[in-house]
């Protein structure tokens, strides 16, 4: 059996007890696990203890700051940084290419991309997912930093190039059922539409090779279409052949679709306060 990557791990977590042991099963490899919580009221720190996870709160107030937090007060072991959330899963596969891809790193890397594969159920929504996308979520200490970015992050000061690890890992994004997720997108496109309204991403970098830079530009550009969110369902579900992927992808397809009406009409209310 190969040896085992010395990466540190982090994991943010909010009443995450429903999904945390599995992610915590897929690292049974690594030997420095830190779980920064924001405060839960289940049993997510008891399980992490259990699991032998150091367990750090930090109220939370958006993840680029969570992240940050993180890598400034977790006591992490190795100079390798992993962040990962409760609903991810490291397969075999991509634990060969972490190995490999930190153990061969140039001193001039600062950091990998790495994606995920959108799992519902036992189905993979590859192309009504639009995979691969790239987040950045490896990085070398000291190397790099998070920035929000809608509602979510992306990486900031970093010191050297960033690489691809192009084995993804797998995204569990539907456990609580639609209701969780639908309750969950409400927020997050109240973010996103005030994210969108402040980019001044220049519409040039919709041909950037890097994702990071190149997604902020197309957002840009299609929140202020007429009809994108049909656009968006048909590209996804037809362009993309995401009708082969079964009822799984229609259900979807059809809320993204929605998603992107709601970041509209959010949109729409902050111009007129």
């Amino acid at each position: 059996m190969p040896p085992a990557p010395d990466i540190s791990v982090i994991i943010l977590t909010l009443n995450e007890e429903r999904d945390l042991p599995g992610c915590l099963d897929s690292l049974t490899w690594c030997d420095d696990i830190h779980v920064v919580d924001s405060g839960s009221t289940d049993r997510t720190a008891e399980l992490a203890t259990a699991a032998g996870a150091t367990v750090s709160v930090n109220p939370f107030q958006s993840f680029g700051q969570q992240r940050n937090w993180a890598l400034d007060h977790c006591p992490l072991k190795h100079s390798w940084v992993l962040f990962l959330d409760a609903d991810e899963r490291i397969t075999p596969a991509l634990l060969a290419e972490l190995t490999d891809k930190t153990a061969h790193a140039p001193d001039g890397l600062a950091g990998y991309y790495l994606c995920w594969a959108l799992m519902l159920g036992e189905r993979w929504l590859k192309r009504s997912d639009n995979f691969p996308k790239w987040q950045f979520r490896l990085l070398r200490r000291g190397r790099a930093r998070f920035t929000d970015f809608g509602h979510g992050q992306k990486e900031d000061q970093v010191e050297g190039e960033i690489g691809y690890i192009k084995e993804p890992y797998l995204h569990y994004a539907f456990g609580g059922g639609w209701e969780v997720w639908e309750r969950r997108h409400r927020k997050y496109a109240k973010q996103e539409a005030a994210a969108r309204l402040r980019s001044d991403v220049p519409l040039r970098q919709i041909f950037s090779r890097h994702a990071s830079r190149r997604n902020p530009a197309i957002k840009r550009l299609v929140s202020r279409l007429p009809g994108w969110p049909s656009l968006r369902f048909f590209y996804t579900y037809v362009l993309r052949g995401g009708f082969l992927e079964g009822r799984e992808a229609w259900e979807y397809c059809r809320r993204l679709a929605w998603y992107e009406r709601l970041i509209q009409l959010e949109m729409r209310q902050l111009r007129h306060g």
